[in-house]
């Protein structure tokens, strides 16, 4: 269930990201809003690039903006955000920049106004640590990295 009341988020467009849409979300049901590049660049396979996208966002406290990958990239050229989800915390006021990385065997080309990333406002909930001598048991135990299971090669 969505939120029926939207939370705010002060955006400020720079120079070069005049005459672009804002994110906007595609769909009613839609999680995350699309983020439109505010630059021409092509990313070689195997290459990175942090894209301009001509916003600064003043995101309220308490609330951190998830930079996630379009699916529709990921499976169809293999550019997708390597740090996923990438965070923009509350107190930076620098530019807007989605780091794309293509995994494709092909040089792929980013216009200006292509939507490139989604972006989610979300709510945090900062931690603080107790220290303490021991925890409790659980059935799992100190086991990971594949240690439940799920995919033949791993046994389970």
């Amino acid at each position: 269930m969505h939120s029926s009341n939207p939370v705010p988020v002060r955006v400020r467009r720079l120079a070069h990201g005049q005459g672009l849409d804002l994110p906007a979300y595609a769909t009613q049901g839609a999680a995350g809003m699309d983020v439109v590049s505010a630059e021409d660049v092509t990313i070689a396979p195997g290459a990175r690039h942090a894209v301009a996208s001509g916003l600064a966002l003043a995101i309220p406290f308490g609330f951190e903006i998830q930079v996630r990958p379009r699916s529709g990239l990921a499976l169809k050229h293999g550019i997708t955000v390597p740090n996923t989800p990438g965070t923009i915390d509350s107190d930076y006021r620098g530019e807007l920049k989605v780091i794309l990385i293509n995994h494709g065997a092909e040089p792929f080309e980013i216009r200006r106004g292509d939507r490139v990333a989604q972006l989610v406002l979300a709510p945090v909930t900062q931690a603080s640590w107790l220290e303490v001598d021991e925890l409790d048991e659980t059935a799992r135990g100190e086991g990971g990295f594949g240690s439940t299971g799920g995919l033949a090669v791993l046994g389970g």
